[in-house]
């Protein structure tokens, strides 16, 4: 539970998006997106939990292209972060509506630091090692409660940002410190 926490729980393209949101749109609001961002995890740990992605990652080819999808769309989603509106002030941030739960999913399935987490996870811890599916089933139940509550934190964080992010300079620069961070975090996972 622990590894569980401190990999997932570190500042990363979800735990930021879901920080994110929260500063934006508010914590009820925000909670479909966090759904979709904890569903997204479930079918990494799905997918890292049964090896698929390491045969799929194994395929000649496939590697840098992944990686190079997920770093545009990283790319793309920072930079949606860094010029957003200031937080109640302008109309296309009244009009805006917070992200869907799709999204959230999308950017679980591209997010490189959710694999490796899962891979550490599953490969480096035994709860029970005469039941491997056994085994597997309780690091992945364990594992997306983790999720689910680290990502409920950092929405709640990013929501009590929201009162500091109605001035549009405060709110810049917290928008662009988030998009920073992102980046930073996964050129941390890129070169980890």
């Amino acid at each position: 539970m622990l590894a569980a926490f401190a990999l997932t729980g570190s500042p990363g393209p979800n735990t930021l998006s879901a920080a994110a949101v929260g500063a934006s749109f508010g914590r009820l609001n925000g909670l479909r997106y966090v759904a979709g961002l904890s569903a997204g995890v479930g079918l990494v740990i799905l997918i890292a939990g049964t090896g698929v992605s390491g045969a799929v990652m194994a395929l000649p080819g496939v590697a840098p292209v992944i990686t190079a999808c997920a770093m545009a769309y990283f790319l793309y989603l920072a930079c949606r972060i860094a010029t957003a509106p200031p937080l109640g002030k302008s109309a296309q941030y009244q009009t805006s509506k917070a992200p869907m739960w799709y999204v959230g999913v999308f950017l679980s399935l591209a997010n490189p630091k959710a694999y490796a987490a899962m891979g550490a996870l599953f490969s480096g811890h035994v709860l029970q090692p005469d039941q491997p599916v056994t085994d597997a089933l309780t690091k992945g139940i364990l594992a997306l409660a983790v999720v689910c509550l680290v990502n409920l934190i950092w929405l709640s964080v990013g929501a009590g940002l929201a009162r500091y992010l109605q001035n549009p300079r405060t709110s810049r620069l917290v928008n662009v410190s988030f998009a920073v961070l992102l980046l930073l975090s996964i050129v941390a996972v890129a070169l980890g």
